[in-house]
């Protein structure tokens, strides 16, 4: 039985007349009859009475006719939600991203993909690179935005770097600025409150990695928050805070932003997925928008180096 067999029965069920049957299915009578008798000769049942040139149902063609109805509807049906997809008009992506990065990159960027996408459903999970790994290992993310080099026991992913940029220190203006000339060494953060994301922050392990790498560890007045607390404390004066240019640049202006001396600190965030599972149309679609645009137009966060073709695969 084919989908084309039953559109032809319905039709001459409708129309009590195979040719114009035939004129609305746009195929030759012949053809169109041909097919109904296969039908016939498959269901094992004639469908139609044809007494004196007059067309009607047979029970068998009674019972068939709501079933080939619902059944041509479910098929219908089944094209049109798979071309919304196709055509992005419905579906859902599954995003994680650490948090500065949510705080700076990512709202431009889907504000603009939602207008281009309405019906396609966001869905954000904010962590740290160690626990987006493992989200994406699991199969729980479609996309993730993550801080390279990857954790060392990481799944097989596709990783493509997608900005560097500058870490800076905020402090606030009620306060002496840290550093001296306008910058601020690692060093001069030895002995500075300084106020420190929690465990598992992507930035809380390069901050004390960096500051150890100087010989001294850092001196925390408060520590355990997550970005918007952190951005709290240094305005309350409890310390300076080492973030991305990304997020400073958009903190305003009641936080002193001062640049890391050379050579500073940067990182890079990459976009990943798994390698063995390629992401869905509509995230496939949004990683095109992330690796084509910066937020505001430009090749990056506010001027900063974007590198969009660079592909590698972390594994073990």
């Amino acid at each position: 039985m084919h989908f084309q067999q039953l559109t032809y029965f319905v039709a001459v069920a409708e129309a009590k007349h195979f040719t114009r049957a035939a004129e609305e299915v746009h195929v030759s009578q012949p053809s169109l009859s041909q097919q109904i008798k296969a039908l016939e000769n498959e269901l094992g049942a004639e469908l139609f009475s044809r007494a004196r040139g007059n067309i009607a149902l047979t029970d068998a063609g009674e019972a068939l006719l709501p079933l080939a109805r619902r059944i041509l509807a479910d098929a219908d049906t089944a094209r049109h939600e798979v071309q919304e997809l196709v055509q992005l008009r419905r579906g859902r992506i599954r995003l994680g991203a650490t948090p500065s990065v949510c705080t700076g990159l990512l709202p431009y960027v889907l504000r603009a993909f939602h207008d281009l996408h309405p019906g396609v459903q966001l869905l954000i999970e904010e962590g740290g690179s160690h626990d987006l790994v493992r989200e994406l290992a699991r199969g729980a993310l479609d996309l993730a935005l993550l801080v390279l080099p990857l954790p060392a026991a990481s799944p097989a992913l596709t990783t493509v770097e997608l900005l560097r940029e500058d870490l800076v220190v905020l402090s606030s203006p009620a306060g002496p600025a840290p550093g001296h000339g306008g910058t601020v060494r690692i060093a001069d953060l030895a002995g500075e409150p300084m106020v420190m994301f929690r465990h598992g922050y992507d930035l809380r392990e390069l901050t004390v990695a960096a500051c150890r790498a100087e010989g001294f560890e850092p001196s925390f007045t408060v520590e355990g928050g997550e970005m918007d607390a952190v951005l709290g404390f240094v305005r309350a004066g409890l310390g300076v805070a080492v973030v991305p240019r990304m997020v400073a640049v958009r903190t305003g202006q009641d936080l002193r932003t001062t640049p890391l001396a050379s050579p500073g600190l940067r990182r890079t965030i990459a976009l990943a997925h798994r390698t063995d599972v390629a992401p869905p149309r509509a995230a496939r679609e949004l990683q095109r928008m992330l690796l084509a645009n910066g937020p505001d137009g430009q090749d990056g966060p506010h001027g900063q180096d974007r590198r969009d073709g660079q592909n590698a695969s972390a594994r073990p």
